[in-house]
């Protein structure tokens, strides 16, 4: 038996940011990160806070565990040129924004968690890693650690540098599960989940069953349900834009036509969002030429 759930983009946005839903996240996390985690609230900040120009330049969500590590979200849907130096930056923003001016840099570790629902060439695998432990010697055969400590009562150091995950939902084949070079794992059902947006009754995860529970279509209020429709839509009608500016390759000029470009956007009820991705633009320009234009 399945459960049919709301889309984990949709939830990450809109739903478990509320506290009373940590135990998905914490449960994701788990069996993402190999170790018990705990949520203990969802971190806003310059990198994702909502804004009227939408998320182009923001974060999924990002959130503050028991020990104060951090881990971020980003789910992208369509290919972007960019999305691994955008990976990069909201890493790095994680740590820079943990350290105020004049303090030590105690910095707690980061954990990059992306979901990407495009083609990154990757053949058959569906999770991959990437993470600096260690400084290797150049001449000698010697490793320093990319850790530090700064108790000096403990002899504990721990790793501060940010750890990736890229998790390719599409990728992931379960009747290939009898076939991999490791064992199945249990973050093996959440990959599931992101791709059907489904729990089996007989998953066992940690968090899953929550996520089947708590996130079940059938329990949305009429009220819930219509907002969750709408949204849908919306997000698929605009990603149909943007695939579809993609085959036909078009290209868009700059100065004048991309104000046209902007223009002819806003007046066909295109998101700032939109606009932006397709005219190469931040929201902040799209904005600022729809104010000199009246339109905003």
């Amino acid at each position: 038996m399945e459960r049919e759930i709301i889309s984990f983009d949709y939830a990450i946005k809109n739903v478990l940011r509320d506290k009373a839903n940590f135990d998905i996240l914490s449960g994701f996390l788990t069996e993402l990160l190999i170790k018990p985690v705990s949520v203990q609230e969802v971190l806003e900040s310059e990198g994702n806070t909502p804004t009227p120009g939408g998320k182009v330049n923001r974060l999924d969500l990002k959130a503050k565990m028991d020990d104060g590590e951090i881990a971020v979200f980003e789910i992208q849907f369509f290919d972007q040129i960019d999305f691994l130096g955008k990976v990069l930056f909201n890493a790095c923003k994680a740590v820079v924004e943990q350290v105020s001016a004049g303090e030590l840099f105690d910095v707690k570790k980061v954990y990059s968690v992306n979901i990407a629902y495009f083609n990154m060439g990757s053949q058959k695998e569906y999770l991959f890693v990437a993470n600096l432990t260690e400084f290797k010697g150049v001449n000698f055969d010697e490793v320093i650690p990319f850790s530090q400590n700064l108790d000096p009562l403990s002899t504990v150091s721990k790793a501060i540098h940010p750890e990736y995950f890229l998790i390719l939902p599409r990728k992931y084949n379960e009747e290939n599960d009898e076939k991999k070079e490791v064992s199945k794992s249990k973050f093996d059902e959440w990959v599931y989940v992101l791709k059907h947006s489904s729990v089996k009754s007989d998953f066992t995860a940690a968090g899953i069953q929550a996520a089947g529970e708590k996130l079940d279509v059938l329990k949305m209020t009429p009220e819930q349900r219509a907002e969750y429709e709408r949204k849908k839509i919306i997000d698929l009608s605009q990603k149909s834009q943007l695939y579809t500016a993609e085959l036909k390759g078009i290209k868009i000029g700059v100065g004048e036509e991309k104000e046209q470009v902007v223009i002819r956007g806003h007046k066909k009820g295109h998101s700032i969002d939109v606009i932006a991705e397709f005219a190469d633009l931040s929201p902040d320009q799209v904005l600022k030429i729809l104010q000199q234009n009246r339109l905003a």
